[in-house]
């Protein structure tokens, strides 16, 4: 069974626990994950490019100039693709890139990441901080103490409005709730902090 270190609400080390194998110690899918990536990045996408066609392009229909007798290629209008500010040919589209992946293969990415993350080492765990107000300060001291660096998701069992304040400002902290953790923030994190009651939470959430 996987194990993180435990850290109290100031940096202090007080053992290890061990993490729940259905989650964190599963054999990471690798095709899994690249599919659930691919789908959260292209549902990202805002699909609103758009080019003007020659039917699009304002300006006059009348013909440029008479059909014979100039020695010029025949044309009829100055919104044709081969002239400068006419029409684009084959240009982008409005559209809608979303992927629909299910919820079952969503979960299998996310039980992947953690467990990849749990088997480099990745993940610790920490106290639940008692914060009344948005302390950056604290966060800040905290994630000093801990191992490890880089780019660090915190999670959080449920929406933590104060934490979220309190890491907004330091770079390269994000802050999410068990409830909508994504593959893409497991992925991009180099450091993930689990609250003690996060790693119930995302049993609840993930396991099988």
């Amino acid at each position: 069974m996987p194990t993180a270190q435990v850290f109290d609400a100031e940096g202090k080390g007080t053992g290890t626990v061990e993490l729940p194998a259905a989650v964190f110690g599963i054999k990471p899918h690798a095709a899994v994950v690249h599919e659930v990536l691919v789908a959260q990045l292209a549902n990202r996408r805002a699909g609103t490019g758009a080019t003007k066609t020659r039917g699009e392009v304002s300006g006059s229909t009348r013909k440029i100039w008479r059909q014979k007798g100039t020695g010029r290629a025949r044309h009829g209008s100055r919104k044709a693709p081969i002239f400068v500010g006419g029409g684009i040919t084959f240009g982008p589209r409005p559209r809608d890139y979303s992927q629909r992946t299910p919820q079952k293969v969503r979960h299998l990415a996310v039980r992947s990441a953690l467990s990849a993350k749990a088997a480099a080492g990745q993940i610790v765990v920490i106290e639940p901080l008692a914060l009344e107000a948005p302390r950056t300060k604290v966060i800040a001291g905290l994630l000093r103490q801990l191992p490890a660096g880089g780019k660090t998701l915190i999670i959080t069992p449920v929406p933590d409005a104060i934490m979220v304040r309190s890491a907004s400002n330091l770079p390269d902290v994000t802050v999410r709730p068990a409830t909508s953790l994504s593959v893409h923030d497991i992925l991009r994190a180099e450091r993930v902090v689990l609250t003690r009651p996060a790693v119930a939470a995302l049993v609840e959430v993930f396991g099988q």
